[in-house]
């Protein structure tokens, strides 16, 4: 389907004409000559709308499938955002407790090794978590 359209089509077709028009010098009357041309050039008509439908309804195809591609990378997107907003939910509550712990540990004014070595776990844990979703974000 590439040939039509082409360089060399059109100089086929150019020397098809010619050739067809010169049979008048081999004694082929032109009645009959323009009745075979214009017979070729219906057919080929017919074909062309044909080869053209054929394309079109190719790209159709093709575009629907590009579509089905979008909407599932849309639903992927959504998905992602709503892992992250649960993401962000879960920085805020560790935050939370992490002030709650340190509130209470300034109250008491007491804290032991253990509650320090949780702290600091926290704190990884919330980095980790804030480095993930900074991932996520700049990945966007």
């Amino acid at each position: 389907m590439d040939w039509i359209g082409s360089t060399n089509s059109l100089l086929v077709h150019t020397v098809l004409f010619v050739v067809g028009f010169s049979l008048n010098i081999f004694g082929v009357a032109y009645d009959r000559i323009l009745l075979i041309l214009t017979t070729a050039v219906s057919l080929e008509a017919i074909y062309l709308a044909i080869f053209i439908q054929m394309a079109v309804n190719k790209t159709s195809q093709s575009l629907q499938d590009v579509e089905e591609d979008i909407e599932e990378i849309a639903e992927d997107v959504e998905d992602i955002q709503e892992d992250m907003q649960g993401l962000g939910e879960d920085v805020e509550e560790i935050q939370e407790d992490i002030d709650e712990i340190q509130k209470d540990d300034q109250e008491d004014e007491v804290v032991d090794k253990k509650t320090q070595d949780s702290l600091a776990k926290i704190e990884t844990r919330l980095q980790n978590i804030i480095a993930e979703i900074d991932k996520v974000k700049s990945k966007k």
